[in-house]
């Protein structure tokens, strides 16, 4: 077997919201969409994304009518500093401040309309154990 991408699946009461928020501020854009459905991508190392309006038809009956409870998207990134300026500077709430953990990790939170949490993770120290990846 080879993946040749990963997709992440999310429930939403304001379908539209939500697409807005990520090609307008995190660089997605759509490559499908149908009533109750978007499907979006980066074309670089990010999770691809599925948006599914809440009691829409597409999602198993057991997924339906389920927002994202406390699920967070996390993004490693490297310049963090400048990318929360960046959507600090296009009206973004930042819902969680930079901030350094013990451990090293350096990160922000940010919420979309539909309260997904998109999270931005950068390691302080590279080479460190642990590095290049959101633990």
């Amino acid at each position: 077997m080879q993946i040749t991408v990963s997709t992440v699946s999310l429930t939403v009461d304001d379908l539209s919201a939500s697409r807005q928020f990520f090609t307008s501020h995190l660089g997605y854009r759509e490559i499908a969409a149908a009533d109750g459905f978007a499907s979006l991508t980066r074309g670089d190392a990010a999770v691809d994304l599925v948006l599914l309006r809440d009691g829409a038809e597409a999602p198993p009956a057991v997924r339906r009518d389920r927002a994202g409870g406390d699920f967070a998207l996390a993004f490693t990134v490297t310049g963090i500093e400048a990318e929360e300026e960046r959507l600090r500077e296009r009206g973004v709430a930042v819902t969680m401040p930079l901030r350094k953990e013990p451990w090293g990790e350096r990160l922000f939170q940010v919420t979309d309309p539909n309260g997904i949490v998109v999270r931005f993770v950068e390691w302080a120290a590279p080479g460190q154990a642990g590095a290049g990846a959101y633990a």
